[in-house]
């Protein structure tokens, strides 16, 4: 007498394209004899699923937390540099080209400001928040054979921030110059990823977000 047909099936649940796919495979064994050993079939491992890489976290705002206190307004050349009581944080720059001014923010507590110059109204300094790509004290450019002191990088076009005769009437080539003494504080105080952010004419007071 024939033995009952048997029926086995086998699910394999496997992850894979942001979805979960389900993959169904049934099988029909028949036993000749009372006596054949019934054949199994080899287990298999589910695929492992890939990771997939975790988006980029969204910048945290930074909240003005001090403001320098200056007895007098900044003259081209001019700049302040006050650290005193304000804690270890992240940095972050800012610059407004309408008030040509930059400052400094350590954790919020901005610990430098100074009087800047920018880019001709031909070749304009470029709005936005942009990454410090490059970090070269003894930067020379090789578009235009200049040196550029304390340079901090930040378009790979060229445009960064660097030590500059910073008085009335110079302008640049896009970038944004500052006074010597400051730039040399502002490279010690800055590493690659530091952010900074150009505006035209944006102010800031205290309690407010930086980076919204």
């Amino acid at each position: 007498m024939r033995a009952l047909q048997l029926l086995a099936g086998a699910i394999l649940l496997g992850v894979g394209g942001g979805g979960a796919m389900l993959v169904r495979h049934a099988y029909r064994q028949e036993a000749s004899q009372a006596t054949r050993p019934v054949q199994r079939s080899t287990p298999r491992r589910p695929p492992v699923a890939t990771p997939s890489p975790l988006p980029s976290p969204t910048p945290a705002p930074f909240v003005v937390r001090r403001i320098l206190n200056l007895k007098q307004p900044l003259r081209h050349g001019d700049f302040v540099w006050d650290e005193s009581g304000t804690p270890s944080g992240p940095i972050v720059i800012t610059v407004d080209l309408a008030a040509q001014v930059v400052s400094i923010f350590r954790d919020g507590y901005e610990i430098g400001t100074a009087a800047i110059i920018y880019g001709a109204d031909n070749m304009p300094t470029p709005l936005g928040v942009f990454p410090i790509l490059q970090k070269d004290a003894d930067h020379v450019s090789n578009l235009y054979d200049a040196p550029m002191p304390y340079m901090l990088r930040l378009t790979n076009d060229g445009v960064a921030i660097h030590a500059s005769d910073v008085r009335y009437g110079n302008a640049t080539h896009g970038c944004i110059g500052v006074p010597t003494g400051f730039a040399k504080k502002l490279f010690d105080a800055t590493r690659l990823g530091d952010r900074v952010i150009v505006t035209n004419g944006k102010t800031m007071a205290l309690g407010q977000s930086i980076i919204g």
